[in-house]
């Protein structure tokens, strides 16, 4: 029974993790693998038997290869951590840990350890970035005062650098965002390649 003076207990809402990918990196991958399977398919079913055997083996190295550089690239920020997700490793950075973030030809963020680490799911483009810096015209928002404040364009890549670069400035202080460094190996991805490419090996060898 409640009393008169009893409130319901009210948590703070957490903020959705954050979601960091490249379209033109994933539409790549999914067209290369529609096209290896296809012709993959096509010569397990009408080529010889050492065709076919040799099929498997390169479908065996070939898809793990374009999934690791297409469509598991992706960088996730939440309250507490930087998760990365590159080709064959998995690097979790806690705020506190994260020293910068740049841009020059490939994104990369830099620990307080001094190591550096790419982010595959955020490449930099040159063109895009070349014409982010011709619209001189930039867009107009309402400041807090009322004044129009000009507010320059950017290239998608680095308006996600932007967004990341705040929330490791913003919450490293955090108690739940204390740690080191930590580093998965993408064993699901290796393992089948590296398979793929001893299989390949073997049949060559035989003939």
């Amino acid at each position: 029974m409640k009393t008169p003076d009893s409130q319901p207990s009210v948590t703070a809402p957490v903020a959705a993790e954050r979601a960091y990918r490249s379209p033109a990196g994933i539409a790549g991958g999914v067209l290369l693998l529609v096209m290896g399977a296809w012709l993959g398919f096509d010569a397990v079913v009408n080529g010889d038997a050492r065709t076919a055997w040799l099929a498997v083996a390169g479908l065996l190295l070939a898809v793990p290869l374009v999934v690791a550089f297409t469509i598991r690239p992706a960088v996730y920020a939440n309250e507490d951590r930087l998760r990365v997700r590159n080709p064959f490793r998995v690097i979790t950075l806690p705020w506190a840990c994260v020293a910068d973030l740049r841009a020059g030809y490939s994104s990369e963020v830099f620990t307080e350890g001094g190591d550096k680490y790419q982010l595959w799911a955020i490449p930099v483009s040159m063109r895009a970035r070349k014409k982010a810096n011709r619209r001189t015209g930039g867009r107009k928002d309402r400041g807090l005062n009322g004044a129009a404040d000009f507010v320059p364009r950017k290239a998608a890549g680095d308006q996600s650098l932007d967004e990341i670069r705040e929330l490791a400035r913003d919450r490293a202080d955090k108690p739940s965002a204390q740690g080191e460094p930590s580093i998965r190996w993408a064993y699901e991805i290796i393992a089948p390649a590296v398979a793929g490419a001893v299989l390949m090996a073997v049949l060559l060898v035989i003939g």
